[in-house]
């Protein structure tokens, strides 16, 4: 599974509870784009949560 680069957010385990409390794992995925960025300065792919991308803490690559 993809990691954010910036911030280091990756996935996160939870238990699923149903209405009859069957308990079962689950997971919660990050939104983590592979965009072209600015780092180092030279444009390079990199994996990028979305909220490392709005709040401008990546440079991207035209």
């Amino acid at each position: 599974m993809a990691k954010c680069e910036f911030c280091d957010k990756g996935v996160s385990f939870g238990i699923r509870q149903s209405h009859s409390h069957r308990r079962t794992n689950r997971m919660w995925k990050p939104n983590v784009k592979r965009v072209s960025a600015i780092v180092d300065g030279a444009p390079r792919h990199v994996y990028v949560c979305t909220r490392c991308l709005r709040s401008g803490k990546v440079t991207r690559a035209v």
